[in-house]
């Protein structure tokens, strides 16, 4: 484990590829390394999934965004039409606080670079948290481990 959840509005599928986002976050968790120089990260264990709420309620509904007028309408031709993402990337601990310092930045600037495009033609708020604690229980099954040890 670690696994990188994001829990967006649908309505961020008109205006950009969340696959494309998935991979990117992937690939920067795999491409982070410790003090040491150590991978932060085991490769079998890295997952990144995107769900999208197909309902939900952000802010106020839109109507600052319409009354401020200061964007370009999105996709669905609302120029209040509020999109969020919420990226929680849970691991276990012992990690530093540096490490994990450098691993938050690092994933807030792929997912920054990602939708910055969609910044300029819609309101969106992006938030990122990093969960770690002693698991209750924390059973695996599986044979993609195995794929990566050398």
């Amino acid at each position: 484990m670690p696994h990188l959840v994001i829990l967006y509005t649908a309505n961020l599928d008109r205006d950009t590829d969340m696959t494309a986002l998935c991979r990117g976050l992937a690939d920067t968790m795999l491409a982070q390394q410790d003090e040491d120089g150590k991978p932060v990260f085991p490769p079998g264990g890295t997952r990144v999934l995107a769900y999208p709420a197909p309902h939900y309620a952000v802010a106020d509904g839109g109507a600052a965004g319409r009354a401020a007028g200061t964007h370009t309408q999105g996709a669905s031709g609302d120029a209040g039409d509020y999109a969020f993402a919420y990226l929680n990337l849970r691991m276990g601990r012992g990690r530093s606080d540096a490490t994990k310092k450098r691993v938050g930045d690092a994933l807030l600037a792929r997912a920054k670079a990602h939708f910055d495009p969609i910044f300029g033609r819609r309101h969106l708020g992006v938030t990122l948290q990093i969960d770690e604690g002693a698991e209750v229980f924390d059973a695996k099954h599986s044979n993609l481990h195995p794929l990566f040890k050398k």
